[in-house]
C-alpha cells in the first residue's frame, strides 16, 4: 500500500478501482476535474485495463497529477501461482495488513465434436469476497481459519482485472473464501461494475453468487441482483445441517427454500443448490427423497460436487458410483442433476488450503 504523508500523519491512497461511476463523479469534483472526466477514468480503469494513473493519457498532466495526489489505481499483482496438471491455476493475492486471498482459474476446453458455431471454450474465475469466513463450515478450510476483515469492491474486482489470463475469461463465480451475502455491498458493488456499459458490460448471466443462506443478504440480492445464484445446502435435513454448517441455525432451509419457491426461476437468471457429497452423511436414500421432496418443485439444478479433502478431518468423499446413483435418483424424480467434475486437487484447490500455508509461512 503506498502512503502520504499529510500534517505528519499518514494517510492510505485511495483506491480508485472498485468505484462506480457515481464515485468517480466526485472523485472527479474533490480534485477539480470537469464531470466528464468520471466517463475517463472508468473507460480506463474498466475497459483499458490501465495500470497507473499516469496512463491516463486524455486527461492532462495537471490533472493527472492532482489525482494522483490522493488515489492510485488500486491493482496489486498475485503474489503466487500454482498450475494443475488439468489446467487449473490457483492465484494469491494481496488483501492489505499482510492478508492474502485466493482465486481460481478454470479453464474447460471443448473437444473437437462439441465445437460449432456461437460455442467457444469456458474459463472460469472463482474469486474471494472475504479475507476468512465466519460461517465455520466444518468441511471448509476457510472457516477453520476464522474471520480476519471484509474485501472492498477493489480488492474483489483486481482479482479479476489483475488476472494474467484475464481476457479468457467467460464466467466469473463468486464462491471463493468467505460469504458473499456477509460482504454484500461490496460483492454487488463489484458486480454493478462488471455488468454496467462504463465497466465489463457483461451480461449478468455470466456471473453467479454463492451463499449458504443469509436472510438479509438473500432478500436483498433476490431484490437487486440478476446475477445467478448458488446456495450451499450440503443436507436437506436441518438438524443434520446445522451440525456441518451453523448458519442453519439463524436462517433455516424451512424458511429460504419457500422463499426461492416464491420466485420467478422461468426467466434468464439460475437457481442452482451446491451438494457436496460426503460418504455416510448426506449420501442415503433418505437424504435423496428429502431433496426430492424440497427441490422438485422448483425450477432449479443441483450440481453433486467431490470432496477435497483437507487435514485433520473426519470428512470423506463419496465413490463415484454413489455420486452417480445419487445423479440418476434425482433426475428421474425430476430434479436436474449433474456431477461437477473435479478440478486441480493435485495443486491444493479447495478454498483456503494455499491461503492457510502463505500466512503460516509468513508468522515463522
Amino acid at each position: 500500500m503506498v502512503f502520504r504523508s499529510l500534517n505528519r500523519t499518514f494517510v492510505p491512497m485511495q483506491s480508485l478501482l472498485g468505484k462506480n461511476k457515481t464515485e468517480l463523479e466526485r472523485v472527479a469534483a474533490e480534485v477539480g476535474l470537469p464531470r466528464f472526466a468520471a466517463g475517463q477514468m472508468a473507460e480506463w480503469l474498466y475497459r483499458k485495463c490501465v495500470t497507473d494513473i499516469a496512463g491516463m493519457t486524455n486527461l492532462s498532466k495537471a490533472a493527472r497529477e492532482r489525482l494522483a495526489q490522493e488515489y492510485e489505481v488500486g491493482r496489486r499483482e498475485p503474489v503466487m501461482c500454482q498450475e494443475s496438471k488439468d489446467g487449473t491455476k490457483k492465484y494469491l493475492f494481496p488483501a492489505g495488513d499482510g492478508h492474502f486471498v485466493e482465486s481460481v482459474f478454470i479453464p474447460e476446453r471443448l473437444r473437437v465434436g462439441e465445437r460449432s458455431e456461437g460455442i467457444r471454450d469456458r474459463a472460469t474465475l472463482c474469486v474471494s469476497s472475504q479475507v476468512g469466513c465466519k460461517m465455520a463450515c466444518q468441511f471448509c478450510m476457510t472457516g477453520r481459519q476464522g474471520f480476519d476483515g471484509q474485501l472492498t469492491a477493489g480488492e474483489i474486482l483486481n482479482q479479476i482485472y489483475s488476472l494474467p489470463e484475464r481476457d479468457e475469461l467467460t464466467n466469473i463465480v463468486f464462491m471463493g473464501q468467505g460469504e458473499p451475502f456477509d460482504n454484500l455491498d461490496n460483492v454487488l458493488r463489484a458486480t454493478e461494475i462488471l455488468t454496467a456499459p462504463y465497466g465489463m458490460a457483461w451480461s449478468p448471466r455470466r456471473i453467479t453468487v454463492s451463499t449458504v443462506g443469509l436472510r438479509k443478504g438473500m432478500e436483498r440480492f433476490l431484490s437487486e441482483s440478476q446475477c445467478h445464484l448458488a446456495v450451499s445446502l450440503h443436507n436437506p435435513f436441518p438438524t443434520e445441517r446445522a451440525e456441518m454448517m451453523p448458519a442453519e441455525r439463524s436462517y433455516s432451509l424451512a424458511e429460504f427454500i419457500p422463499q426461492l419457491a416464491g420466485e420467478d426461476w422461468s426467466g434468464q437468471r439460475r437457481l442452482s443448490f451446491e451438494y457436496i457429497v460426503f460418504e455416510g452423511l448426506n449420501d442415503t436414500k433418505n437424504h435423496l427423497r428429502e431433496l426430492v421432496r424440497l427441490l422438485s418443485p422448483i425450477e432449479c439444478r443441483v450440481n453433486l460436487i467431490r470432496f477435497h479433502t483437507i487435514p485433520d478431518t473426519p470428512f470423506r468423499g463419496a465413490s463415484e458410483a454413489t455420486m452417480e446413483h445419487m445423479r440418476d435418483y434425482l433426475s428421474r424424480h425430476g430434479v436436474t442433476c449433474t456431477i461437477r467434475a473435479s478440478r486441480g486437487e493435485d495443486i491444493m484447490a479447495a478454498c483456503g488450503l494455499l491461503n492457510t500455508a502463505e500466512n503460516e509461512k509468513m508468522r515463522k
